[in-house]
């Protein structure tokens, strides 16, 4: 019997399946459609299609959007909000930063708070900066607010006192209060969220985990049932964690499948010999961008999920609504526009036939001939005549030929794309002509020749079965914790350190042996800044006894990576001392990762025939199987290269040359 582990990465339109046989290493991939109403039909549907008996499956990795979308849909309800005497206004006051694109308006109103001011309550008790208490917690107090909180039937509720990153124990003893007091709430501290200091980030960041945790609950709850079986959840910060574990600290998974599309694509870029990639993860709702630098995508904790601040460690991944599933609409202005708003699953596009009365990106491809007239080599039949009448009847109200209007759909799409390329890079002062793009996902590979032309970039990769690469990602993932203790100072006592740095690891040990792993490994790294400064840089840190010469190396990481990121350092200028904010610790339980393997020719014939596609004007294109292109092959544009999941059109100008690996290198033809 064959012994697989599987992961299960849930899209907008697709649930895509990738098991991985633990003897061979042998790779089976699948697709089914997404049950949005119910995420975990189309969880289970996926696994049943793809595994024989479940006795077989020796482990299951998820990559969920529940968290995810809860946050950008704003289904908050039953939230709660209890905070330190006399800061009940934390969530009001904020921050004064002003989002981009507010235009020259004279004012700009705040959006709505997470939680009203009417579901806030306070509790008397004081910590200072340090930890030590100035004025006792109040429990009189504190039962009469969980009483209040009761009957009001605030189901969730977050708690975040001040100064708690330094001495949790108020916020504790707000939670017994709960726990006696209301057993029925979801109660989460920050304390346990995100133990650092910014009152608003960590009020925020732990209101956000209260308000996803009755929800992730019930789906992992519901799932654990239908499976019959544990299985882990994947985490925004790279890693992953047994679902029994991550109900506990759900917010850690709003960036869960994203993140595993990034890991997968660097583990198969850097195979193939690029170690320095931009990542493209194209859905049916969104196109997911990250970077990934010498092996490894980029970390921050300034991310955001919606309008949400979410100050937790996370993949730096920049999201766009650009996907096959966005709708094309006309502005207020007569002008045409592309999303961000998608026909997901159902009813989806028009080519779908399930009812969809919008035209979306995935309809101009089918109208245009790049998409071959059905999904999933040949289970999902599409209706091209439905896409073409919706095509010509948008065209007509712009006065358009329809052609016209198929090809500025898919322009308007590429450059939102190329933006989202430009944010990740660029402003954060990278060249994007020095970074190939690994393009994946099964609306991903669509737009690589446009995007290239966009942005000057010097080849596209596309691997093999593109639209399951993040469920693959998820088989290649370590089990990850990230713990953090703010410290400030400029003088750091390398004593003081070693014990912050001694606890945080003991923790992750702690985390990891609940986990099943007796050698966990650990990483360090610290956040400094130059004293005066409002935001600081994160850094690695050696492992290793702390001295001197670890000092040091850490300061010198410190100026040289100031200097990449803003132009200048101040290395041996006094007058500009380093201050140490935040030491950090992620505990790793590695696992093994299944192999890439170089493909061997077989021979063959890969064309299957010829269809015709608009390039700027119809062409009679070649159309290419691509498990049939041995590595060596080449294929030069007009042409189309389809297979299971997803379809790659070449352009006039271009060529894609299958590499050892099975992956196609698209780049432009040297006449141009």
């Amino acid at each position: 019997m064959r012994s697989v582990r599987i992961g299960v990465d849930t899209g907008g339109t697709f649930t895509d399946v990738v098991a991985v046989d633990e003897h061979t290493g042998e790779l089976f991939t699948t697709k089914t459609p997404s049950t949005p109403a119910n995420p975990a039909d189309g969880f289970v549907a996926g696994i049943e299609k793809l595994a024989q008996s479940r006795e077989e499956v020796t482990g299951v990795v998820h990559g969920t959007t529940v968290a995810t979308n809860q946050l950008l849909e704003d289904r908050i309800e039953d939230l709660g909000f209890v905070t330190t005497e006399g800061f009940e206004f934390i969530l009001e006051i904020a921050r004064q930063s002003v989002p981009d694109g507010y235009g020259n308006s004279y004012f700009w109103v705040k959006p709505p708070r997470i939680v009203p001011v009417d579901r806030i309550r306070t509790v008397g008790g004081r910590l200072d900066h340090r930890g030590a208490e100035v004025r006792p917690f109040d429990e009189a107090q504190a039962v009469e607010v969980a009483r209040w909180l009761r009957s009001r039937n605030i189901t969730a509720v977050g708690v975040c006192f001040l100064h708690a990153y330094a001495n949790p124990a108020h916020e504790r003893r707000m939670r017994e209060v709960l726990a006696r007091e209301y057993p029925e709430a979801v109660v989460s501290i920050s304390s346990d969220v995100l133990r650092e200091y910014r009152e608003y980030e960590r009020s925020m960041t732990t209101l956000v985990d209260a308000a996803v945790k009755p929800t992730m609950q019930r789906y992992i709850a519901n799932l654990s049932g239908r499976l019959g079986r544990q299985f882990s959840v994947m985490k925004s910060n790279g890693g992953i964690l047994s679902a029994t574990e991550v109900v506990h600290q759900p917010i850690t998974t709003v960036l869960s499948g994203p993140a595993a599309g990034a890991l997968g694509a660097a583990l198969i870029a850097g195979t193939a010999g690029h170690a320095s990639v931009i990542t493209l993860d194209g859905g049916g709702t969104s196109t997911d961008v990250a970077v990934v630098v010498e092996g490894e995508p980029s970390i921050t904790t300034e991310g955001s999920v919606g309008r949400y601040p979410c100050k937790i460690p996370m993949i730096d991944i920049v999201t766009v609504g650009a996907g096959g599933g966005s709708v094309a609409w006309i502005s207020p202005e007569g002008s045409l526009k592309v999303g961000p708003r998608s026909a997901g699953a159902d009813p989806g596009p028009l080519c779908y036939g399930r009812g969809g009365t919008e035209v979306t990106v995935t309809d101009a491809h089918v109208f245009l001939g790049r998409v071959p007239p059905h999904l999933l080599g040949g289970e999902i039949p599409l209706d091209a005549e439905a896409a073409a009448k919706g095509v010509a009847a948008l065209a007509a109200r712009l006065n358009l030929t329809p052609e016209r209007l198929a090809e500025g759909i898919l322009e308007i799409s590429a450059f939102n794309q190329s933006n989202a390329i430009r944010q990740i890079t660029v402003k954060r002062g990278l060249d994007v002509r020095d970074f190939p793009l690994v393009t994946f996902g099964g609306s991903g590979p669509l737009l690589a020749c446009r995007l290239m032309d966009i942005l000057g970039l010097p080849a596209v990769l596309v691997p093999p079965d593109p639209g399951t690469v993040s469920a693959f990602g998820l088989l290649t993932v370590d089990v990850k914790n990230d713990y953090v203790r703010t410290h400030v100072t400029r003088e750091l006592a390398l004593e003081t350190a070693a014990e912050i740095f001694g606890a945080l690891e003991r923790e992750a040990a702690d985390a990891l042996d609940r986990e099943g792993f007796d050698e966990p490994v650990f990483a360090r790294s610290a956040d400094l800044r130059y004293y005066g400064q409002a935001y600081e840089v994160r850094v690695p840190a050696p492992a290793g006894p702390l001295d001197e010469a670890w000092r040091a190396e850490v300061l010198a990481r410190f100026h040289e990576a100031h200097e990449k990121l803003y132009g200048y350092a101040y290395r041996s200028d006094a007058r500009h001392a380093v201050e140490w904010v935040n030491l950090r610790v992620s505990g790793i339980g590695p696992i093994t990762r299944p192999a890439i393997r170089r493909r061997e020719a077989r021979g063959g014939d890969s064309r299957t025939g010829s269809r015709k596609v608009h390039f700027e004007g119809y062409h009679d294109a070649p159309v290419h199987w691509r498990a049939a292109l041995d590595p060596g092959a080449a294929v030069t544009g007009p042409a189309v290269i389809e297979e299971y999941g997803s379809t790659i059109p070449i352009h006039p100008g271009f060529t894609a040359t299958v590499d050892d690996f099975g992956n196609l290198e698209i780049r432009r033809d040297r006449e141009r």
